[in-house]
């Protein structure tokens, strides 16, 4: 049994290496970065799953191999259909040219601020899209700079832990996901529903930015490419509670205040406004992002 283990242990090693190797790779870009899920990954489990594969190896060759075989077709089979997934995740580099999700037709975006209108005359669509853009920079500044209170007003309280969570993955790691040189390039409104007590609104923003990961400490690039332009499609939902009608003066005027009192947004850690006690994350007075994934 030596003597064949000694034989095959080279195409073993090898086999193991090529497992490891697509085990350990990391989707460049980090386009899920919003979605649910882990961000950081499980190393430990990783360590944890090498070291059984390596021991089976060594032990019981003849069974080990069939194993990592197995294993290595199953992750080739994930890869490549997780590589067709982000396709329509990340659309495509700069230098490729277009986007793979095509926008809302004007008619189409037409149609959906006449339903807003039907129930809310003073919405505008014009001037809500200008307040989900500076949403959605805010949201890839609050990242970069890793102070992701900086968007308490504006996200539901279960969307905000969720963030939150994601982002201390990266604190703890040591790693900071920078967002940079954004270039949103369209917003526009999806569809718009009425769900029981609250209303939901979805809008598309599309943008090129560059996106990578550098260690906290050294700022060594760890992954992806600075020099990188990515074409990233996002849908945002918004949600707020039936009834709610926009407010002229204080509605999407700005991310700096209050929509219901009108002050600078001082938000607690409950989602309240120091001055005036209201939760203002709960769609209550006003729209609040609720979702955000990458098409």
């Amino acid at each position: 049994m030596l003597k064949q283990t000694k034989k095959i242990f080279p195409f073993l090693m090898l086999a193991v290496m090529v497992g490891v190797a697509l085990l350990s790779h990391a989707d460049v870009g980090n386009q899920n970065r919003y979605s649910s899920g882990d961000l950081g990954g499980d190393d430990g489990d990783l360590s944890g799953l090498i070291g059984f594969l390596l021991g089976l190896l060594i032990n019981n060759p003849s069974l080990g191999l069939p194993v990592v075989i197995i294993i290595i077709i199953i992750l080739i089979v994930y890869r490549k259909q997780r590589k067709r997934a982000a396709s329509g995740l990340a659309g495509a580099e700069a230098s490729t040219g277009g986007m793979n999700v095509p926008p809302p037709t004007a008619a189409e975006t037409a149609m959906v601020a006449e339903q807003i209108r039907a129930i809310d005359p003073s919405f505008s669509s014009e001037k809500f899209t200008a307040w989900v853009r500076e949403v959605f920079l805010k949201l890839q500044q609050a990242w970069t700079d890793q102070n992701w209170k900086l968007i308490r007003p504006f996200e539901s309280e279960e969307l905000f832990s969720l963030h939150n969570a994601q982002l201390d993955e990266y604190i703890r790691a040591g790693k900071i996901n920078v967002v940079e040189k954004i270039g949103i390039k369209s917003c526009q409104l999806v569809s718009f529903a009425v769900d029981g007590d609250k209303e939901v609104l979805k809008v598309m923003i599309s943008a090129v930015m560059r996106d990578y990961v550098v260690d906290a400490k050294s700022r060594k690039v760890l992954e992806s490419d600075p020099n990188r332009d990515w074409y990233m499609t996002y849908e945002m939902t918004f949600n707020r509670k039936s009834g709610v009608k926009t407010q002229e003066g204080l509605s999407n005027k700005s991310t700096t205040n209050c929509p219901n009192c009108g002050a600078p947004t001082e938000i607690t850690s409950a989602g309240q406004c120091e001055y005036c006690g209201s939760v203002i994350t709960t769609g209550e007075h006003d729209w609040v992002l609720s979702d955000i994934h990458s098409i």
